[in-house]
């Protein structure tokens, strides 16, 4: 039995992992923290999850979460980090949903994150938690950082490419779209239904605080410098990642050799589903799953590659690719869990 506890489950991203991790019977779900809601029952706030969670919430505690075999982060940047080391010490393994140890390069995350980085002696120590990338890693891992959602959909679409030295790295476009989800769950103009309904806006355009995260894997894929142009732009939709992405090839290639190449190099990855030739994603295929699912197309006429990759922001964006982790650090099947059919409509 997995002892697990979550901290900051008031959020999207803790409930989520509360619907996922929830109904398993290998696991029990010890504690989840909320100052602001300390004493109300975790059902009172999530009707949904009425009959499977009936733990109240309490204040995060040390030495209650050290009783547990791994602690989730689902708190916004610089809470991790404070507390992180304590639970490390005392044997407890850490995932982390938020953006403390995503970043290797500290002067990086600080110039972005606009302050100290309280545990940089983690930094090295923390996995990025990509599995596609990294499972031998997280296997043995004490800390491992998830990746964001737009990092996500962005490497796994573009990492095939460059692993294979097929295009010009210093020329890489991401136009990504993600539903209001990915703001997080608080009040905030922006995310209002009157304001985000029927609009679609670019933001972030002068800098978003995931380009260096995307930016680092890439480099590792591409084993050199990159140059990537990344906009986001919010949509009028609860929750998904539509980003579609753009290289230009070093010599020849063609559509049969680019959809070979990404049907090898994602075969035996049971969360990244590549549709066959001409395919055509969308975030409602994806919706409450841990699917990523990606589309490889060449525009002959204007020597353009274009990969299409869709996820839900919530699960392999977040919540779902941190179970994903924990079922490896854990040694259980790495589907445990997460074998949910996409809602549709």
């Amino acid at each position: 039995m997995i002892k697990v506890g979550i901290v900051g489950a008031t959020g999207y991203t803790g409930v989520e992992l509360l619907r996922l991790l929830a109904p398993r019977k290998d696991v029990s779900i010890e504690v989840v923290t909320s100052r602001e809601m300390a004493g109300t029952a975790v059902s009172a706030l999530f009707p949904n999850l009425r009959g499977f969670v009936d733990l109240p919430f309490t204040v995060p505690d040390d030495d209650v979460l050290a009783r547990c075999d791994v602690v989730f982060f689902a708190t916004p940047h610089n809470v991790a980090m404070r507390s992180a080391r304590a639970l490390m010490e005392r044997g407890v393994r850490v995932i982390d949903l938020s953006a403390d140890f995503r970043l290797k390069n500290r002067e990086e995350w600080e110039y972005w994150y606009k302050e100290p980085h309280l545990s940089p002696e983690l930094i090295e120590q923390a996995v990025y938690g990509l599995p596609e990338v990294n499972r031998e890693k997280i296997r043995n891992a004490q800390l491992v950082a998830v990746p964001g959602c737009y990092p996500t959909s962005v490497q796994l679409g573009f990492i095939p490419l460059l692993e294979a030295g097929l295009v010009d790295p210093m020329r890489l476009i991401a136009d990504a779209k993600s539903g209001v989800s990915g703001a997080g769950r608080k009040a905030a103009v922006g995310s209002l239904l009157a304001e985000a309904s029927e609009s679609l806006s670019a933001y972030g355009v002068a800098g978003h605080r995931h380009l260096p995260e995307i930016s680092q894997g890439l480099r590792l894929a591409s084993g050199g410098d990159i140059s990537l142009t990344f906009i986001p732009h919010l949509t009028p939709m609860i929750r998904g990642i539509n980003a579609t992405l753009y290289a230009t090839p070093v010599g020849s290639v063609s559509a049969d050799d680019l959809q070979e190449l990404y049907e090898r190099r994602y075969r035996d990855e049971p969360f990244v589903d590549v549709l066959p030739k001409g395919g055509l994603p969308a975030t409602r295929n994806v919706k409450g799953s841990n699917i990523c699912q990606l589309a490889v197309h060449f525009l002959k006429a204007s020597n353009t590659i274009v990969v299409l990759s869709v996820i839900d922001n919530l699960v392999k964006g977040a919540s779902g690719q941190a179970v994903q982790n924990m079922n490896i650090m854990f040694g259980c099947a790495e589907s445990e869990g997460l074998r949910t059919i996409a809602l549709l409509p």
